[in-house]
């Protein structure tokens, strides 16, 4: 792709995102929701395969049909309260509404089945910015809207997310897929806390965003997008191979790694607000999500040959690792001591 677009595209994607989360009135939200999904159209479909413009169409769809939710439950709630201010919404239809169209946009339950497609059909690249920041402005959303929200509604997405986004994710082979639906079990961590401690719900996004970014930065390093070849890419930057299998025991949520702090909080709160069923049962869900984790960490690193994969032999690469991976892994894997200063920050 040109450069210049390439920078436009980017550039459009901040704007809407910071657009989106620094609004107060529906018609400016909904504006930086269109301008995200726009910019990010060009960068899903820019191989000109049939898998990507495929992945582009459904993105638009969903998106599309999201955002119309979006402004008729905005239009909804002005007509009853005469209210445009996001904070204000009051009333509980507009509620319900805006939470399935949140849900749509993020990829929850039930409405989870254009993410892994999506992500499957676009570049490592593009899969990081729909898995990371094309989620904030929805979160944000959520944020701002969080006190009128319906918590069993939230809880029984938030639930069912877990349990999907591990059980589809047991038996896939592609790796997109995987962090697909990896993805839609931690959106479900964040829903269902986020009407009791919405703070929490934003330390989680942010950890999960640090998580993914550098399993997706390291995969495109090794050049990698199926597990067969993850099985033979070791030899390539064996440094980084190790790195990625702590990074994905992180993202597993496995102490003493920096992924086990959200879980950790989050099943605190939850026992506060007198949910300690709930908490149980997501735990348990995350057990499933925590095997394919445990299967991509096999196949990284510990896999060695003979064994049955026919593959051509792959040559260790010189080039260095770059610095923003350095960076990221060692804090995918060190947060965890230091949480008593980020729950200070948060």
């Amino acid at each position: 792709m040109n450069p210049q677009a390439n920078l436009i595209f980017i550039t459009s994607l901040l704007l809407g995102t910071t657009i989106t989360i620094s609004s107060n009135h529906w018609i400016m939200a909904w504006t930086g929701l269109e301008i995200n999904t726009l910019a990010i159209l060009p960068l899903i479909s820019k191989s000109h395969h049939p898998r990507a413009i495929e992945a582009a169409t459904k993105y638009f769809l969903t998106q599309a049909a999201a955002s119309a939710l979006v402004l008729f439950s905005s239009m909804t709630n002005a007509w009853h309260t005469g209210q445009w201010d996001i904070t204000q919404l009051t009333h509980p239809t507009s509620s319900l509404i805006l939470t399935s169209a949140i849900a749509m946009k993020l990829g929850l339950v039930p409405f989870h089945f254009w993410f892994p497609e999506v992500l499957q059909g676009s570049p490592l690249t593009t899969g990081l910015l729909l898995s990371t920041i094309m989620k904030l402005p929805p979160i944000a959303l959520l944020y701002m809207t969080s006190p009128s929200l319906n918590p069993t509604l939230l809880t029984a997405l938030a639930i069912l997310s877990t349990a999907l986004g591990g059980w589809m994710g047991l038996n896939q082979t592609q790796i997109r897929k995987i962090l697909a639906f990896s993805s839609i079990s931690h959106l479900g961590w964040m829903a269902i806390i986020i009407i009791y401690n919405p703070k929490l719900t934003l330390l989680n996004f942010y950890l999960y965003a640090l998580m993914t970014a550098t399993v997706f930065l390291a995969l495109n390093t090794i050049k990698v997008l199926k597990l067969s070849t993850l099985m033979t890419a070791w030899t390539k930057i064996p440094s980084l191979n190790a790195m990625l299998l702590l990074t994905l025991l992180s993202l597993a949520g496995l102490p003493p790694l920096t992924g086990f702090l959200p879980k950790w909080l989050i099943i605190q709160e939850l026992t506060k607000q007198d949910m300690a069923p709930a908490a149980t049962l997501i735990s348990l869900l995350s057990l499933l999500s925590l095997f394919f984790y445990l299967r991509l960490a096999y196949c990284t690193t510990i896999t060695l040959p003979p064994h049955t994969t026919n593959h051509m032999k792959q040559w260790r690469t010189n080039k260095p690792t770059s610095m923003a991976i350095a960076i990221l892994t060692t804090m995918s894997v060190m947060l965890l001591p230091i949480s008593p200063m980020i729950l200070t920050i948060v």
